[in-house]
C-alpha cells in the first residue's frame, strides 16, 4: 500500500500522520510531500520513507499513490495560505486514489458541521478510516 502524505506550513498534521500510519501499518510505504521544505523535513524526521518537496512531487505523488492524506486544504487552490497551488489542487482531485481528509477551519475555509476536536482526534479517526479501507 503506497500512502501519500501532503502538508505545508511546519508540516505538523503531516508528522503526526506519517507517526500513526508508520504504528498502524507498519508495511506500507509512506512518501511525504510538502509544500515548502520545512514541512518536507519534519516529515521526513517523523518516519516517512520517501520525501519531496514542491508542486511537481505533488502531482507525481498523486499519480502513483493508493492513498493520499493530509489537511483538507490540499483540495482547495491557494489554502493553506497560499501554499496549495491550483495544479497540486487538481493532482489530488483528479488522482485514482483514496483520499482521507483531515478537517481543518482554518486559511477562510469552514467545514460546517465539523466540531472543533483537536489534530490528535482528528488523526485518529484517519486512522479508523484507513484500517477499514485497507481490509
Amino acid at each position: 500500500m503506497k500512502i501519500l502524505v501532503i502538508d505545508g506550513q511546519g508540516g505538523g498534521m503531516g508528522s503526526q500522520l506519517v507517526e500513526n500510519i508508520k504504528k498502524k501499518f507498519p508495511e506500507a510505504e509512506i512518501t511525504a510531500v510538502g509544500t515548502n521544505t520545512v514541512a518536507t523535513q519534519s516529515m521526513l524526521k517523523a518516519g516517512a520513507h520517501h520525501a519531496a518537496t514542491g508542486e511537481n512531487a505533488v502531482i507525481v505523488g498523486a499519480r502513483n499513490a493508493d492513498i493520499i492524506t493530509g489537511p483538507i486544504g490540499i483540495v482547495i487552490s491557494d489554502s493553506l495560505y497560499g501554499e496549495i497551488t491550483p495544479k497540486m489542487a487538481l493532482a489530488v482531485s483528479q488522482s485514482n486514489a483514496e483520499r482521507i481528509l483531515i478537517p481543518m477551519n482554518v486559511c477562510s475555509n469552514f467545514i460546517v458541521g465539523v466540531e472543533k476536536v483537536p489534530a490528535a482526534k482528528l488523526v485518529e479517526a484517519a486512522m479508523e478510516h484507513l484500517a477499514a479501507i485497507s481490509k
